[in-house]
């Protein structure tokens, strides 16, 4: 990812934990002295746990701008500049815990959802590859993705430091959806918002059904309890990509009374 020199060392802002990546200036890309070997950092296992998702879904600040990570889904699509980090980076944290490897097939973007699946082509020359997002960034004029040292290699990145690619959302947890699929989004927090409460189940299901696909982002549930020892059905709004997403919806929706939950 592309992040701005302290004496010539790069800076990586940290918050959550390891939760926000690193990025580098236009002429950090290019490499001097020998490369890190591919042995230098072992694979490891993939970080998809909730507790991840939660600290990098909410909103964080970089040099004064705010970012605000959202949900996707599958077909979405996008275009820019791609920038790529390599050994300045390689074996450091990245923004989800996991160990950067440069010869992985990963990616950093803004805003997407960890573990999110992308088709990148540099739009030169046609060429793609398959990226799964683990880090944050990169935090430079227009750019909006910072590509792995192998992958931009694979796209003919290298050489120029930057160019224009298309990128196309083709899954989520570390995995490529099956062509043909519905498009579907991915959620990742557990940050609900109660619209409603029956003691009818009838009624519970007519509003829940009223209620899907909320500006084409956010759909109801049933969660069926007991109150005063009798039933009740309560109607959750699901989807919010952020505790701050939720507290939005509810200062600016039309459910009067609303309040957020935690399944």
């Amino acid at each position: 990812m592309s992040f701005q020199k302290i004496s010539g060392l790069s800076l990586c802002v940290v918050m959550i934990l390891t939760f926000y990546g690193c990025s580098s200036k236009n002429d950090s890309y290019a490499y001097r002295g020998p490369k890190p070997t591919p042995t230098m950092v072992p694979n490891g296992p993939i970080n998809d746990s909730p507790a991840m998702h939660r600290a990098t879904m909410r909103p964080y600040s970089i040099d004064g701008k705010m970012y605000t990570p959202t949900m996707v889904s599958v077909g979405d699509y996008f275009s820019g500049v791609s920038s790529w980090y390599g050994k300045d980076f390689h074996g450091k944290k990245t923004s989800n815990g996991e160990v950067y490897n440069m010869y992985e097939m990963t990616a950093a973007h803004k805003t997407l959802p960890m573990n999110t699946m992308l088709k990148v082509t540099n739009l030169k020359n046609n060429k793609s590859i398959v990226v799964r997002v683990n880090d944050r960034g990169p935090f430079v004029g227009t750019r909006i993705i910072d590509l792995s040292y192998t992958a931009a290699t694979r796209i003919e990145l290298v050489a120029n430091g930057t160019g224009p690619v298309g990128i196309e959302v083709i899954g989520f947890a570390g995995v490529v959806a099956p062509a043909g699929s519905p498009k579907q989004s991915v959620v990742e927090t557990d940050y609900l918002i109660q619209i409603g409460a029956f003691r009818s189940k009838e009624g519970a299901t007519r509003f829940a059904q009223s209620n899907m696909n909320v500006n084409n982002r956010y759909n109801a549930i049933i969660k069926e309890g007991t109150f005063d020892n009798e039933p009740i059905y309560r109607v959750w709004l699901k989807g919010f990509g952020s505790e701050a997403e939720a507290s939005d919806f509810i200062a600016k929706g039309p459910h009067k009374g609303s309040f957020i939950v935690r399944e």
